[in-house]
């Protein structure tokens, strides 16, 4: 017999590190990822049963409910293939037993399935005659998938005539989807294209769902794998909403043994609608390791993904802190640190920066998302411009908008009048580039004077009395200390005002430099270098004239 599909990855390269993404929604996992998940899952395994390996166990179960390219399945394989070999000496029959009791996975599209199972089977049918299993009477074999639809609800009601009889019809427009929330618009299809309504998150029991596709006595001891990312939510642009957490949520209701996930790291202090996810993850004493690699592509080479990506362990019968390793540059970074995720209200995803925040609160100071604004101070958006001058306007106002400094008149300024009179710093709501590692956090601080105002293009970070303390507000802003504490809660290019939660607001009573906030809260030599060697420091011009200040 063949040992094709168990020596076709010692050849160089591997095909699975071949083949190009279908997109950034659905990201194909490297094999290097996927072995350094199942090592972590291995270990875990060991430590929970008195040291037993895990890939000599006929009995263990595993699936993938999202499976593309098939690579973790064919891992698992390739590794029971080795560690059965005693138990069951046969090399056919080992296979064959692997295939059809042990390992299972669901396809996110036709064309996914057909891999994984090219990449498990050897065969896109998995009864065929180059299949490695033997066992199998269906052609899906163990990797289950079928199209599922929608199911539109809520929308527009519209009346119309039918273009037909001319009879008037009733419609309904911009429905979504009760399960993914995705938009008809974008995802009502034809029969020819994938719908993308992923059968394990659409449904209301998942338990059912499992006892329909793969029997009622199933019970997954591990479900790893790399969910699809995000759906069009038919907002402007590019718009998305993030969907891994709906997979985890139901994976998790499977009640695994052991479930370990590769996902965007957004959830750790930010993301859409994610708040409700990230904070019953943090308050989850289940989750036992978590293994974090913010760098930019690094994870998924080609593929950009804001935050960067991580991988987690959650144990079952765990109840505990979670260790957090930071990987860089293909390396851990520091030590792996167990604590508890709850802490704060967002995950710190350094280790190096948990006792430098800890020295920061423990003055229990108020903090600076109480004094900045929300998103649109005076009610403008972005695309909002005045005129090129102040002529003609009979009370002008000048306003910083996206790029430029324009001119409106007071009475076109909808909210917030009182604070044209006043002296403000603004900060650019949005923050950072295509760079693969963010340094700045925050773009330089700009002072706008009595008779300004601003779009949605900027916060509103102070408003003051006198241009003094303006001008202090807005130096210590620009300190690497603010920023360093931004950037512990903003995993994306967007400064909303609850990235600012970390920030004390401390006195205007002098000019902040690094050196006097350094002093102020007893950092060390060592947190101080941690700091400087995550914020870079902004060049000399004093104050930004409006516009991004992003990495490059």
């Amino acid at each position: 017999m063949s040992l094709a599909p168990f020596t076709l990855r010692g050849h160089n390269p591997d095909v699975l590190t071949c083949i190009a993404n279908l997109s950034n929604d659905e990201v194909f996992t490297p094999p290097e990822m996927a072995n350094a998940m199942l090592d972590l899952l291995a270990k875990a395994w060991s430590d929970a049963n008195d040291g037993a390996n895990l890939w000599a166990s006929p009995d263990v179960t595993f699936l993938d409910p999202f499976t593309k390219s098939g690579v973790f399945l064919r891992e698992i394989t390739r590794r029971l293939t080795d560690g059965l070999a005693l138990a069951i000496p046969d090399l056919a029959e080992r296979v064959d037993h692997i295939l059809t009791r042990q390992v299972y996975g669901i396809g996110i599209t036709q064309l996914t399935a057909l891999l994984a199972r090219r990449s498990v089977y050897c065969s896109k049918y998995a009864n065929g005659p180059h299949s490695v299993a033997t066992s199998f009477t269906t052609e899906d074999g163990n990797i289950w998938f079928e199209r599922t639809e929608h199911t539109w609800v809520g929308g527009k009601r519209e009346f119309r005539a039918d273009p037909l009889t001319g009879d008037e019809i009733t419609i309904y427009t911009h429905r979504r989807c009760r399960y993914c929330g995705a938009s008809e618009d974008d995802y009502g299809r034809g029969s020819e294209l994938e719908t993308h309504a992923y059968a394990f998150i659409h449904t209301d029991d998942i338990n059912a769902r499992i006892a329909e596709l793969f029997g009622d006595t199933m019970q997954f001891d591990v479900i790893i794998g790399n969910p699809p990312y995000q759906l069009s939510d038919g907002g402007y642009g590019t718009s998305a909403a993030p969907i891994y957490q709906m997979f985890v949520e139901k994976a998790l209701g499977l009640d695994p043994r052991f479930a370990v996930f590769v996902t965007p790291s957004r959830w750790f202090a930010g993301g859409k609608g994610l708040d409700d996810y990230r904070k019953k993850m943090l308050a989850d004493h289940r989750m036992h390791h978590i293994v974090d690699y913010p760098k930019l592509y690094e994870a998924f080479p080609g593929v950009k993904i804001r935050g960067g990506v991580s991988y987690f362990l959650w144990d079952r019968d765990y109840d505990g802190p979670c260790t957090i390793q930071t990987m860089w540059d293909g390396q851990p970074v520091g030590e792996a640190v167990a604590r508890y995720l709850d802490t704060y209200d967002v995950l710190v995803r350094r280790n190096e920066a948990v006792p430098i925040l800890e020295k920061v609160r423990a003055r229990r100071e108020v903090t600076l998302d109480t004094r900045v604004s929300s998103g649109k101070p005076f009610g403008l958006r972005t695309f909002f411009h005045g005129n090129e001058s102040p002529r003609g306007i009979s009370n002008p106002v000048q306003l910083f908008g996206s790029r430029k400094v324009t001119w409106i008149d007071r009475s076109d300024i909808p909210l917030n009048d009182a604070w044209i009179d006043q002296w403000k710093v603004l900060m650019t709501a949005v923050q950072g580039t295509s760079a693969a590692v963010e340094t700045k956090f925050l773009s330089k601080p700009i002072i706008a004077g009595p008779g300004t105002a601003c779009t949605e293009t900027y916060l509103v970070a102070g408003r003051f009395g006198t241009e003094e303390e303006a001008a202090r507000y807005a130096m210590y802003m620009r300190t690497r200390f603010v920023r360093f504490l931004v950037s512990l809660r903003k995993s994306t290019q967007h400064a909303t005002r609850d990235v600012y939660a970390f920030v004390p607001d401390v006195p205007l009573d002098r000019d902040w430099t690094d050196s006097l906030l350094y002093e102020r809260y007893g950092l060390t030599d060592d947190e101080i270098a941690f700091v400087e060697s995550q914020v870079a420091a902004h060049d000399d011009t004093l104050f930004d004239e409006g516009g991004d200040d992003g990495d490059e």
